[in-house]
């Protein structure tokens, strides 16, 4: 199946498991064996190219398909920064998913060349200090091109103060397949 053909799959699943729990009927594909498979996928929304709602899983832990299906509710539902997507909101509201790639650990010796090794556009990023964590789909470059603009909002994000560094902040970097609904 193609990436196109996949990204079909995925946001009409997405979108019939939100419209599921407002009560509407929509037809779902069906669901190919690929989503199966483990798989780690964050459902992020827009009405009118503004942020409605992101949620997502940062490991596979589930099946591809059971993660896009709870995510999409999550997105939708229980986002602590909006109100629960309201019924007649679903037919303006865009539905993009993300699988992501398995977190790889970056090794740096300070903040400066953590920076230095991001890559723009590419890296999506988790930032980890003690039980503070945070993360940025590959995405949010198109918001926050400057990297050290990046790790600053990264920062705050994960809870800590944008100029706050030690050394046993760890961060870890992966890619993403996005797939954004067409209509």
């Amino acid at each position: 199946m193609g990436t196109d053909q996949r990204g079909e799959v995925l946001t009409a699943m997405a979108r019939a498991a939100i419209a599921h729990r407002l009560g509407q009927d929509l037809p779902v594909p069906a669901a190919p064996d690929w989503l199966d498979a483990p798989g780690a996928v964050f459902v992020t929304l827009t009405q009118d190219g503004e942020l409605r709602g992101c949620i997502g899983s940062l490991e596979a832990w589930r099946p591809l398909k059971q993660d896009l299906e709870d995510n999409a509710c999550a997105a939708a539902f229980r986002d602590p920064r909006f109100p629960p997507l309201a019924a007649d909101e679903l037919a303006r509201t865009r539905v993009e998913v993300s699988i992501l790639s398995k977190p790889e650990p970056m090794t740096f010796k300070d903040e400066a060349d953590a920076i230095a090794r991001l890559r723009p556009g590419i890296d999506g990023v988790i930032l980890e200090w003690g039980r503070h964590r945070g993360t940025f789909l590959p995405q949010v470059w198109e918001q926050l091109p400057e990297p050290v603009l990046f790790m600053r909002h990264l920062k705050q994000k994960a809870g800590l103060p944008a100029d706050f560094w030690a050394d046993d902040v760890r961060l870890s970097r992966y890619t993403v397949e996005k797939h954004k609904e067409t209509r």
